[in-house]
């Protein structure tokens, strides 16, 4: 009898271990998640526009002449996304297209004083608190993580697992 206790110990054991880590790693997704939400809450309270169209207009501002597709890359998201955005911002009056001589396809994006303006009253890091901390974390830490969200997004329910969500903006994904 003793035996079959000795061996239910370390299973009760192990599924403490893994309740109290569940209960851990909850926790700091709560944290990022909460950080995350403030920032871009603050962001859009003090410019009136969403935190991906200021992480776009920041990088119109130090990129002059920009390209839709490379917008769209610097902001990992699809190029349709960066076009439509690119309207809006147009329509606001907060940055300017210009086509070039040679192709009237391509176009280049410039920022316009009130983008300007806006820009200097949010608070930074324009791309968002997430990436800039994902930005600043050691590669060997970064590729870990990458690996191990890998595994949990695996471990998903394949509707809610959506690979197209990776290239929705996390400020439109936190609105949902």
């Amino acid at each position: 009898m003793s035996n079959q206790k000795l061996k239910k110990v370390p299973a009760c054991e192990a599924d403490d271990d893994a309740h109290v880590a569940t209960v851990r790693v909850l926790r700091q997704f709560r944290i990022i998640l909460k950080a995350v939400k403030a920032h871009f809450a603050q962001m859009e309270k003090r410019a009136g526009i969403g935190g991906v169209q200021i992480w776009a207009l920041s990088v119109v501002q130090a990129r002059p002449g920009v390209g839709v597709g490379e917008l769209a890359a610097a902001i990992d998201v699809r190029q349709p996304t960066a076009s439509n955005m690119v309207s809006t911002l147009v329509a606001l009056g907060l940055i300017e297209v210009r086509k070039q001589a040679a192709d009237k396809r391509a176009v280049q994006l410039y920022l316009l004083a009130p983008a300007k303006k806006l820009l200097r009253r949010v608070p930074g890091p324009y791309t968002g608190l997430l990436p800039d901390a994902i930005r600043k974390t050691d590669t060997a830490v970064l590729l870990r993580l990458e690996r191990d969200l890998r595994a949990l997004i695996l471990n998903l329910d394949v509707s809610v697992a959506d690979a197209s969500a990776s290239h929705t903006p996390l400020s439109e994904s936190l609105h949902e």
